[in-house]
């Protein structure tokens, strides 16, 4: 067992469902810290008659929803504005025009609700999706709402795979591994081919 599973599991232990709270929170602020391997010791914990399903997956769900809004945040923060005014002064180093973040901008506005809903049941990417929306200016109430029914499926999954599991959870980080490189790579190679397509053809 590794320090991370060690540490999942002793802070359930202490606290119960607050402790999955307050994983769940750390893991979408500190993307290292995997859900993949905290909502399966939750399921572990369910199996092993500690915890309650229905309330391991509240728990799960609140906790990715609070951790969600310090990146949300940090997004309106660094919001299109003040990327503009960065890519009028430094744009031309990194190939990026503020025509691009305009696009960008319009294009999240036709698809951000899809991207926030999926992005949280894609390992690699489900908590920097935040960051685009709190840059758009996503409505609050959207973004809180289409967050919380991602995250419940998510966290639903992965509990009752921890719960099927049983002692062998920490299998379904190893499984998903893989994919979060996956898609976070794919994510990435989308946004560069997007940039280079607009600089082509623009």
């Amino acid at each position: 067992m590794n320090q991370i599973s060690e540490w999942v599991l002793i802070i359930m232990e202490k606290f119960g469902y607050l402790g999955i709270i307050f994983a769940m929170f750390a893991e979408n602020v500190f993307p290292p810290i995997p859900s993949e391997l905290i909502m399966p010791a939750a399921g572990f914990a369910v199996a092993r008659g500690d915890l309650n399903l229905i309330m391991v997956i509240l728990a799960g769900t609140l906790g990715s929803v609070l951790g969600a809004l310090p990146l949300y945040y940090l997004g309106r923060i660094f919001n299109k504005e003040r990327l503009i005014i960065f890519t009028e002064k430094y744009g031309k180093y990194v190939f990026v025009k503020p025509e691009d973040i305009l696009s960008s901008n319009d294009w999240f506005n036709k698809h951000g609700k899809k991207a926030v809903f999926f992005g949280r049941m894609v390992p690699g990417i489900r908590s920097l999706i935040s960051i685009p929306a709190g840059m758009n200016q996503m409505p609050m109430l959207s973004f809180l709402a289409l967050t919380a029914l991602g995250s419940s499926i998510w966290t639903t999954l992965l509990t009752l795979a921890g719960y099927h599991f049983g002692k062998n959870y920490e299998l379904i980080e190893t499984i998903l591994a893989p994919y979060s490189k996956i898609f976070l790579l794919l994510a990435v190679v989308i946004i560069i081919g997007w940039l280079v397509k607009r600089r082509l053809f623009h």
